[in-house]
């Protein structure tokens, strides 16, 4: 082999051995980072922030809707309250007037006041009876615990056992809702229910 063919061989060793530019280098670490290559770390991260920014924000506009409604609904329950005991003093102010008028208007006899009583105390009751108020029989009753206040218990022979034989206080209830419960007086007769129980089987 020729000292050319030696030189010739040594030179593609080196071309192929040859590192890269520097330009090249630089051409490469430039070059921009395309759309989508962001880590998959930060774009989890950004998305759950705005996850955590809209859920914070329906909490927030949550709390004001339930804070307004609120608001508007014991705005209702008092204005209600109010249209109530409205209508219902309303309906006594003429049972008030009728006591006026019977204090004013001096009474020939006993009698004639007493009559006039009746007749305010009739007034009363339709306007209880108005309202939905409605009074609790009692006297001649079985005693009913739930609707009867029982001060007393005498004994009896001709009354049932366990019966209500004298009403001390009356009671009254507005629709299923008792609003004071009768004062009663009850009876205790040991032979009566005997015979209830005897005659009953």
């Amino acid at each position: 082999m020729t000292t050319d063919d030696k030189v010739l061989q040594f030179e593609r060793l080196a071309a192929d051995r040859e590192l890269p530019s520097s330009e090249a280098t630089k051409s490469d670490t430039a070059r921009p980072a395309k759309p989508g290559e962001a880590p998959a770390a930060a774009k989890a991260a950004t998305e759950k922030t705005e996850e955590r920014e809209a859920l914070l924000d329906r909490l927030a506009r949550a709390q004001a809707d339930f804070e307004n409604t609120r608001r508007r609904l014991a705005k209702e329950q008092e204005d209600f309250k109010e249209f109530a005991l409205t209508d219902a003093l309303k309906s006594l102010l003429p049972v008030l007037d009728s006591f006026d008028w019977a204090l004013q208007t001096p009474a020939q006899n006993p009698a004639d006041f007493r009559s006039g009583v009746e007749l305010i105390r009739k007034q009363l009751h339709e306007a209880l009876s108005k309202l939905g108020a409605e009074p609790i029989t009692a006297t001649g009753e079985p005693f009913d615990p739930r609707v009867h206040e029982a001060v007393e218990t005498v004994d009896s022979a001709s009354a049932a056992d366990n019966h209500v034989i004298k009403e001390l206080r009356r009671g009254y209830k507005l629709k299923d809702r008792l609003l004071r419960p009768a004062m009663v007086v009850v009876a205790r007769n040991s032979g009566g229910s005997q015979e209830d129980h005897s005659n009953a089987g």
